[in-house]
């Protein structure tokens, strides 16, 4: 039976024993919850990201992590929990552990951008090893390393409950990148992972190469992120070749690699044949016109299967622009187009504009809006993306499914 919301007075009763100050910035969250009527039947998640806040708030740190886990140990109400941008440490990542341990409620945890290292990617990674309940864990942005990646690929050999994990920006390597392609060969639970960002010394691919073997195999993962792997041709080739095998990826992120004109060919291939493709991300790779134009070509004649395709910064002018143009006209299906910082003329601005304009593509679905000077077309930046809230979300407003986001509410694992 939940414990009714009565979490601050928990909180300061907790501090008080521990001979530990109060947090702010955390007493003012429990305030805040305690006034939800609803959170004992429909459950909550905790923000308590050192982030996003008009003024400056004191950021969560081990001591306070102590208190705030003996609070929450009986609230099993509390369904998920923010922490990010804060200073936690290894400490703290033993004290979340045990919790992890004891708590068969939490189905959302966010660490990201903390202070964790290897030490305390081991023990959240053992604590996951007999967890049970949690869905969801971001650890984006905590230096774990190499070694502290491989007990998380570890952790994917054992634990059944994990739907969704963020390793983006953790400095991982290629043995750990290798390790967890092996575990996914023969995980059927996990639906989504980032893995964006490793520091590899490498130029053979190794690591795509393991990664394209794993996409043939498993039949589970929706969601792959493989930013900054400085993935070339070859190993776009590799993942195509899986991928005609592979019927249930739903979003690719091949963004900011080295993929060329002849890497948009193979994909665009791809494109003709796959039926489970629903959002590709290639922003920041040199595609270029004549990439822009398979792309297109089959978007407009073949593919009616993706619905979200980012192709920012590639370098394309506006003869690729202007075809992508045409093929989103005849192309219902493509409803989520992101193009900013490409080179655009006149006539792609015009071709844009009146895709907008006829509401072919609706204002918040695309980042570019039309204006006019001096009776000229020209297109205006808008802040919209794939991962327009990857880093942060607005608290003046809830983000609705479907809104420009990293997932598009595509796969069924969001904060919990």
């Amino acid at each position: 039976m939940s414990v009714p919301p009565v979490l601050h007075l928990h909180y300061v009763q907790a501090c008080q024993n521990a001979g530990q100050p109060e947090n702010p910035f955390v007493a003012h969250v429990l305030q805040e919850t305690d006034k939800n009527d609803e959170i004992s039947t429909k459950g909550i998640t905790l923000k308590i990201a050192g982030n996003n806040h008009p003024v400056p708030v004191q950021r969560v740190t081990d001591d306070d992590l102590v208190v705030l886990a003996s609070v929450l140990c009986h609230a099993t109400f509390v369904k998920g929990l923010d922490l990010g941008y804060n200073v936690l440490t290894d400490v703290g990542a033993k004290t979340m552990a045990t919790f992890l341990q004891e708590n068969s409620s939490l189905q959302y945890l966010n660490l990201m951008f903390n202070d964790i290292g290897t030490n305390g990617a081991e023990l959240i990674a053992g604590a996951l090893c007999r967890n049970r309940s949690l869905v969801h864990l971001r650890m984006t942005g905590n230096k774990i390393g190499n070694q502290g990646g491989l007990f998380f690929a570890s952790m994917l050999q054992l634990n059944s409950s994990l739907e969704k994990l963020d390793l983006g920006d953790c400095d991982l390597g290629l043995q750990c990148l290798v390790a967890i392609a092996t575990a996914l060969t023969r995980k059927k639970t996990l639906r989504a992972i980032n893995l964006n960002r490793p520091l590899l010394y490498s130029q053979e691919e190794e690591s795509t190469v393991h990664i394209a073997q794993m996409l043939k195999v498993n039949s589970s993962l929706l969601e792959l992120h493989l930013s900054k792997h400085e993935i070339k041709n070859f190993g776009v080739e590799q993942l195509c070749e899986a991928l005609y095998e592979n019927s249930s990826l739903r979003y690719l992120d091949l963004s900011c690699n080295r993929i060329t004109c002849d890497g948009a060919k193979v994909l665009a291939e791809l494109l003709k044949h796959n039926q489970s493709l629903v959002i590709l991300n290639l922003n920041a790779n040199r595609i270029e016109d004549v990439g822009a134009l398979y792309l297109s070509e089959a978007l407009l004649l073949h593919n009616r299967t993706l619905q979200a395709l980012s192709l920012v910064s590639c370098n394309i002018s506006g003869k690729g622009l202007i075809a992508l143009s045409n093929a989103i006209k005849s192309n219902m299906m493509l409803s989520y187009v992101y193009i900013w910082g490409n080179k655009f003329d006149e006539e792609a601005c015009r071709s844009f504009s009146e895709l907008i304009q006829t509401g072919r593509l609706k204002p918040d679905c695309t980042d570019v809006s039309p204006y006019k000077v001096d009776g000229h077309a020209q297109l205006a930046e808008l802040s919209h993306g794939l991962q327009r809230h990857y880093y942060w979300t607005p608290r003046y407003q809830v983000v609705a499914e479907g809104a420009a986001n990293s997932s598009l509410a595509i796969a069924t694992v969001s904060e919990y």
